[in-house]
């Protein structure tokens, strides 16, 4: 019985069948097959070139429908899945198979992993897109910076090389471009550089304009922007005032400035010779003046050749103009320097003018000459009679000496608020 079983050919080819069997259970049990999505995978076109085989009606496109993007499913043994990474995965619409003119079918491959999955296929299975007519334009590039440079330098001239770009792409897409941009981070420099930087295109709202979709000259060069520092140096100002004239029974006292200094820039040599700015007195020609007199300049023309303002915007300078009476002498008395009486405790005072007072006192030459503010001159006002909040003019009490006089009274703004 026993050889009987043992010579059975039979027995042992069914015996082998069923160990087959049960292996491919085991093996299907452990390592199934099952399927594994992966997304915002990017899709490539390839063959590009096809649109513009005609050169008397080029067209490009723009993808449409979110369909940049597509998620993956591959399917494949368990084991083999969970080796496969997002990175793997190659998503590919040839734009020879354009159909509709307006949908291209996207093929996956899985790189590496050829012939050992079952298949992938992408969700959307075809690329959405807008075919349009092709344009190139030509834009100058505005060089930009960011950042702020080291202390005791400014920017000079700044230019990109090339100073313009052509761009080419969808027409659709061009005429949205407004300003091209080459932009560079300038903190901490100190010296003269050449930087790179990538473009940027804004439209006319200053949005930013994707450029997946264009092409440009520039090449693997790019675009480079070269930045000039200058080196700032503060200086004086100095006026010629010989064309100041006073009017009759009057005589010209003094002038006083804001600012007193000016920062200028250029290189560190044309810095060292300048130790102010000579204002010429074509400046400052006026006539018949009478009374205090504001004279706006504008300095920037006086600047000597190569120098510039370290701040363009800085060039403006506020001239006073002060003449006296015969026999009279003007004092300026800043605001915080009067005295306030009687401030109601509940009230809060600020003063509603930004300017000094003058006061004028005439009085003997000799006494004139020999009077100082603050000490044989003062000022005070008196707010007894104010007890509300509110904006008052109120007289000036000056106190001078006994041979003196005050040749015109003075008041001032005055506005009372409320402590909170």
């Amino acid at each position: 019985m026993k050889r009987r079983l043992m010579n059975n050919i039979g027995l042992k080819i069914l015996a082998f069948f069923a160990a087959l069997l049960l292996w491919l259970i085991v093996v299907n049990i452990d390592n199934p097959v099952i399927d594994k999505t992966f997304s915002n995978i990017p899709v490539t076109v390839t063959n590009e070139e096809v649109l513009t085989a005609d050169p008397k009606n080029p067209q490009t496109y723009q993808i449409v429908d979110g369909t940049q993007t597509v998620s993956v499913t591959v399917v494949g043994k368990r084991k083999l899945l969970n080796e496969i990474k997002a990175e793997d995965i190659l998503a590919t619409a040839d734009m020879k198979e354009l159909t509709l003119k307006t949908q291209i079918p996207i093929d996956i491959t899985v790189n590496g992993y050829e012939g050992r999955y079952s298949s992938a296929y992408a969700t959307p299975r075809n690329l959405q897109v807008k075919l349009e007519k092709e344009q190139g334009k030509k834009f100058p590039i505005t060089p930009m910076t960011t950042g702020t440079v080291r202390d005791g330098y400014v920017l000079g001239e700044i230019a990109s090389d090339p100073e313009s770009v052509f761009i080419r792409g969808p027409e659709s897409v061009i005429s949205k471009i407004s300003r091209v941009a080459a932009e560079v981070d300038v903190s901490g420099m100190s010296s003269d550089a050449v930087l790179k930087s990538q473009l940027t295109l804004y439209d006319e709202d200053n949005n930013e304009i994707d450029q997946s979709l264009l092409t440009n000259n520039l090449g693997s060069k790019g675009v480079g922007v070269s930045i000039q520092l200058l080196h700032t140096k503060k200086v004086g100002l100095e006026f010629d005032t010989s064309r100041i004239s006073a009017a009759d029974g009057y005589s010209f006292s003094e002038i006083t400035y804001e600012p007193q200094e000016i920062q200028i820039s250029g290189e560190a040599d044309a810095l060292d010779e300048i130790t102010s700015i000579q204002i010429p007195a074509s400046a400052l020609e006026v006539s018949d003046v009478s009374e205090k007199t504001e004279k706006i300049v504008d300095i920037t023309p006086y600047l000597p050749e190569d120098i510039n303002l370290a701040d363009e915007n800085a060039g403006t300078i506020v001239v006073s103009i002060s003449v006296e009476k015969n026999g009279t002498k003007s004092f300026e008395m800043a605001l915080g320097s009067i005295t306030v009486n009687n401030l109601p405790a509940n009230l809060k005072l600020t003063y509603g003018m930004a300017e000094n007072i003058e006061i004028q006192i005439r009085g003997p030459r000799e006494i004139l000459d020999k009077l100082e503010m603050g000490v044989d001159i003062t000022a005070g006002i008196d707010l007894k009679n104010y007890k509300e909040a509110g904006t008052y003019e109120v007289p000036v009490n000056i106190q001078y000496p006994d041979s003196c006089s005050l040749e015109q009274s003075i008041k001032v703004k005055v506005v009372l608020e409320d402590k909170e």
